[in-house]
C-alpha cells in the first residue's frame, strides 16, 4: 500500500503536477545510493554530478568551484554574468573566503538574482526585508566581498522592472565575448529559480517552454510554498509569497557552465530533496519536470551522498 494505490479519491489526486507519471518518477529512485551518479544517454558530456560526504564539505567545495570560475574568466579575460539563487547559501561564505585568499577582484561579474518573492502583480519586498533575496545576496556575498565585490550597477534584481531586462542583458555580455554561468538549487516539485512545472500545461510544444525567458508574478506550486516555510521561514507558512518573479529556460538552459547544488537534510535522517535529486538526475528531460534538464548542460552538480538514500521508510 503506498500513494500509487490509494491516490484515487484523496485530496493528492489533484495536488500535485498533472503531467507527472506517478510511476515513472517512483522507478527513477535506485536501491543502491552508489549508482545514483552511473550516466545517462541525454547528459551533456561535460555534466558530472559531484557527491559530498558532509555538509561542510558540500559548502566548501560547491564555494571553491563558485569562486575558481570567477577567477578563470578574470584570468582568461573576460565577463561573466552569474545566474544566482539565494537557496542553497552556505556555498558563498567560502566563494568570498577563497576570492579574499586569492585577491581576485570582481569587477568583471555581472550578478543577475534568479528570482524574488513577489505579489500577483510582481511587486516584490523591500530590499532590506529579511525574507527578501536581494537582502540575502548583499549580506551572504555582495557585501563580505568588500572591496573585491561586484559593482553595484552590476547588479541585478528579480523586480518587475528589471528583469524583463535580463535576456538583453546578457545576450550583450556574451556579445562581447563574455560567458553564462548558472547557478541553481533544486525545488521539491523540481523546479530551477521559480519556474513550476505546472507552467507546461501552458505550452504547445517544449520548445515553446524553452523559449520564455521569465515571468512577472509567477503563481507558486503549494510544495513550494511549504518547502520555503520549513527551510526559510521557520516553518511559519503564513509568512510565504504565493508568488514570485522568476528566469525561464529560455536564460537557465543557455548557459555555458551550470553550477548546482543540492543540500536538502534535516537532522535524524530525515530529508526533503532526495526524490527531487533522483528525478533530476534520472528521469528523461520533460517541462514537466524542469530540472531534468539541467544535466543536458556542462558543468557540475554538487549534492550531500545522504540524498541518494537508500530512500526508504524510517518513521522519526
Amino acid at each position: 500500500m503506498d500513494l500509487l494505490s490509494t491516490l484515487s479519491g484523496s485530496l493528492m489526486e489533484s495536488f500535485l503536477p498533472s503531467g507527472w507519471d506517478l510511476a515513472k518518477i517512483d522507478s527513477c529512485v535506485g536501491d543502491d545510493p552508489t549508482t545514483i551518479t552511473q550516466r545517462q544517454s541525454w547528459w551533456n558530456e561535460g555534466f558530472e554530478p559531484i557527491p559530498c560526504n558532509t555538509l561542510s564539505d558540500f559548502d566548501t567545495m560547491l564555494g571553491h568551484e563558485i569562486a575558481l570560475t570567477i577567477s578563470q574568466a578574470r584570468t582568461d579575460g573576460h565577463s561573466l554574468a552569474m545566474i544566482l539563487p539565494v537557496g542553497p547559501m552556505g556555498m558563498y561564505r567560502w566563494a568570498v573566503y577563497f576570492l579574499k585568499e586569492w585577491g581576485v577582484s570582481c569587477d568583471h561579474v555581472h550578478g543577475f538574482n534568479m528570482d524574488e518573492w513577489s505579489d500577483s502583480d510582481g511587486n516584490t519586498l523591500p530590499s532590506d526585508h529579511p525574507g527578501a533575496f536581494e537582502n540575502a545576496m548583499s549580506d551572504a556575498f555582495y557585501g563580505p566581498l568588500g572591496d573585491l565585490t561586484v559593482p553595484p550597477e552590476q547588479r541585478h534584481f528579480a523586480s518587475k522592472d528589471a528583469l524583463p531586462h535580463f535576456a538583453d542583458q546578457i545576450a550583450e555580455i556574451r556579445a562581447g565575448g563574455g560567458k553564462l554561468v548558472v547557478l541553481f538549487g533544486i525545488g521539491r516539485v523540481c523546479h530551477i529559480a521559480f519556474w513550476e512545472p505546472q507552467f507546461a500545461a501552458e505550452y504547445a510544444d517544449a520548445d515553446a517552454w524553452r523559449a520564455d525567458t521569465h515571468r512577472i508574478g509567477a503563481q507558486l506550486h503549494p510544495l513550494t510554498i511549504e518547502q520555503n516555510a520549513v527551510t526559510s521561514f521557520k516553518s511559519r507558512t503564513t509568512l510565504v509569497p504565493a508568488f514570485a518573479n522568476t528566469i525561464g529556460p529560455g536564460l537557465f538552459l543557455g548557459a555555458d557552465k551550470i553550477i548546482g547544488g543540492a543540500d536538502g537534510t534535516f537532522s535524524r535522517g530525515m530529508m526533503w530533496q532526495g526524490l527531487s535529486l533522483w528525478m533530476t538526475l534520472r528521469h528523461d528531460p520533460t517541462p514537466w519536470i524542469p530540472s531534468t534538464f539541467m544535466p543536458t548542460q556542462p558543468g557540475r552538480l554538487f549534492f550531500l551522498e545522504e540524498l541518494a538514500g537508500p530512500l526508504q521508510p524510517e518513521c522519526n
